[in-house]
């Protein structure tokens, strides 16, 4: 009699995201497979926690513990690891192979889990927005995206990039329609920066962990999914349109994370976005880039509008600017459309914050030191949410521009004005982005409905 084949034993590398969603989609019920652990990293407190049984399936009927990604070395050593899945996005190519090097020297195979192993099929079509780096502009090309299938009277529903940062549990499959469901989810300012905006365009919002349960409610009740992707990852739903987003605020970024580059590989149409922002030369380069990598798709230019609502505040006063919190860390931004509106509206001067940054928030600032003269806007859990607060009214500041897209003076206490900053997508020039996602419409014989 042969020997019964041991599983492979794997662990899943990731922030608490990919790594969950590559782990149901191809690990749970493979009995050749063992996930050992999770390793986490990018997202605060997530590491110490498990993935818990009722998530993870019969062959786990304890979960699977979540480690941090610096004890990914002492794992492979000691837990006899045959393979390292790398399940994350928005990191430069050098950093996966850096990683890949260390699962190699503990003896291990490493795998990158593609496309058709880890993409859902959805019964309606599906429109994914992706991008080449994290804050491209994703959210509000897909809010603009959803306005205009509204307008062919046609049912949209947005499933988001997974941010499950609470009780695993309880956000297997979430659904939002109002603010109020945001609170009983107890939402970090990360989820509200996400999903307030499009619940304000009165967009049903789908998010969690389980994205096959998730896909089966989003389609009983509407004709077109959006996919609004986190990061620059590759969608989790297989697209029947793929538009991604590059960015000629970053023009040499074009090729150079992952899985950025291989997004771009896979595009539909290219929308070149903030043009309003960039200059021309950015614009050609950037587009140079993007050929060299996708010479097929069409490609498009957007602009991002940045509105204050009260720019008079802001005329000759000392600000202190408060940005987007991914943009500007994982996305590598030194500063985003507040400190644009500060700008524009002519501010005296704006305040560097890293002077008062106290607890986290200084930890933030030591971490990323690419950071310019802005305030991130992070809160993944209570005691970050208090080190913001804290931090903003050490300021000595006249008034606080937020451009982040929650609202921010909902979730703490600010001591000063507060001017929100808000930014859209707007199409630059024809053929524009409509004119090709109608033509989408039409081949898939989604045409405009009369009320």
């Amino acid at each position: 009699m042969p020997e019964k084949q041991k599983p492979t034993r794997s662990v899943i590398m990731g922030a608490a995201g990919r790594d969950f969603h590559n782990f149901n989609a191809v690990c749970r019920d493979d009995p050749k497979t063992r996930v050992i652990a999770f390793t986490a990293t990018q997202i605060p407190e997530i590491a110490g926690r498990r993935y818990p049984p009722l998530l993870a399936g019969p062959l786990y009927p304890e979960g699977i513990p979540i480690v941090d990604e610096s004890e990914l070395a002492a794992l492979c050593r000691q837990q006899g690891i045959d393979q390292v899945i790398f399940a994350y996005s928005d990191v430069t190519h050098a950093h996966v192979m850096h990683m890949g090097s260390i699962a190699l020297a503990g003896g291990a195979d490493f795998v990158l889990l593609g496309p058709k192993r880890t993409m859902l099929k959805a019964k309606v079509p599906v429109i994914a927005v992706s991008a080449v780096r994290t804050g491209c502009g994703k959210s509000q090309t897909t809010r603009w995206l959803s306005r205009l299938l509204k307008e062919h009277g046609l049912r949209p529903a947005v499933i988001r990039h997974p941010m499950p940062y609470g009780n695993l549990e309880r956000q297997a499959v979430q659904r939002f329609t109002t603010l109020g469901d945001l609170d009983s989810a107890d939402c970090t300012i990360e989820e509200r920066e996400e999903y307030e905006p499009h619940l304000a365009y009165g967009s049903i919002v789908y998010a969690g962990i389980d994205y096959a349960a998730i896909t089966a409610r989003a389609e009983r009740e509407a004709d077109v999914i959006l996919w609004d992707g986190g990061n620059n990852d590759f969608p989790f739903l297989r697209p029947d349109l793929h538009i991604v987003l590059i960015d000629p605020l970053r023009p040499n970024d074009v090729g150079t994370h992952h899985p950025g580059e291989a997004v771009l590989r896979m595009a539909d149409i290219v929308v070149v976005a903030k043009t309003d922002s960039a200059s021309a030369a950015d614009v050609q380069s950037v587009v140079r880039s993007a050929r060299a990598i996708q010479p097929q798709a069409p490609i498009v230019y957007a602009a991002s509008p940045v509105r204050s609502d009260k720019p008079e505040v802001v005329r000759g006063k000392r600000v202190l600017v408060v940005e987007d919190g991914p943009t500007l860390t994982h996305g590598g931004m030194a500063y985003g459309a507040g400190y644009v509106a500060a700008k524009q509206a002519d501010a005296a001067a704006i305040i560097d914050p890293r002077g008062i940054a106290v607890d986290e928030i200084a930890d933030i600032f030591a971490q990323y030191p690419h950071l310019g003269p802005v305030l991130p806007a992070l809160g993944y859990h209570p005691s970050q949410l208090a080190a913001l607060q804290e931090t903003i009214n050490a300021a000595d500041v006249d008034v606080v521009v937020a451009a982040t897209p929650c609202d921010l003076g909902a979730l703490i206490e600010i001591d000063k004005p507060l001017v929100r900053v808000r930014y859209e997508f707007a199409e630059v020039g024809k053929p524009g982005l409509g004119s090709l996602v109608e033509a989408f419409l039409s081949k898939q014989n989604l045409q405009r409905q009369e009320p």
